[in-house]
């Protein structure tokens, strides 16, 4: 068995993540690929309850560094428990978020530091890093009428408004231009150019 691909989808909440995730795990099955969907944080036993504490609005009074040691542990369990294996099996791992949205939610947003969050993104995954990154950019207040749109309650993060999204948009931002494989999608754009926005990157980075 070969090495798997890992591809993970960011964004700022309510850029659409979910339908491209699909959308795109239904593309590569169809494309002959075994497929792994996930999400961070989750994904295990450990990671859903630890996504609980991170998302419950009655948490407000947590500290960001608490944040990120609670992200950080979140994601160890997963890597080492699912993500690792699978692409041992040679499986392609598509995942909402991954150690991204850390530097942008909490190194960015939280002002931690690139380098406080760098270094416990490494240390959580041990070295392992997405093959490609899409980044659904869109506008913060476009994304927050969406949520709306959906009816859903908000979490804790979504919660702090659209200020705080746009500098989690600005950290993406900065992100995508330093590193070579985030690559960044209008998510603006219907579903269908989206999606053939994606298949573009994935297949010149990775030749699927």
């Amino acid at each position: 068995m070969g090495k798997g691909i890992f591809i993970t989808f960011e964004g700022i909440d309510g850029c659409g993540k979910s339908t491209q995730l699909n959308m795109t795990k239904e593309w590569l099955i169809n494309s002959g690929y075994d497929v792994l969907q996930i999400r961070e944080p989750g994904g295990t036993v450990v990671g859903e309850k630890i996504r609980g504490i991170l998302l419950d609005k009655k948490n407000d009074s947590m500290v960001p560094l608490a944040e990120l040691l609670l992200y950080g542990a979140a994601r160890a369990q997963i890597t080492e428990e699912v993500i690792k294996p699978a692409l041992l099996e040679g499986k392609v791992v598509i995942s909402d978020r991954f150690f991204d949205s850390t530097y942008a939610y909490q190194g960015h947003a939280r002002e931690l530091g690139d380098e406080l969050v760098n270094n416990l993104n490494l240390v959580a995954t041990n070295n392992l890093e997405p093959d490609v990154t899409i980044l659904l950019d869109i506008d913060p207040n476009e994304a927050l009428k969406r949520r709306l749109g959906r009816g859903e309650e908000e979490d804790r993060l979504e919660a702090l408004g659209t200020s705080f999204q746009e500098k989690v948009r600005e950290g993406y931002l900065k992100l995508a231009g330093n590193v070579s494989r985030v690559k960044v999608t209008d998510a603006s754009k219907t579903p269908d150019e989206i999606q053939a926005q994606i298949r573009s990157y994935i297949s010149e980075s990775l030749g699927v």
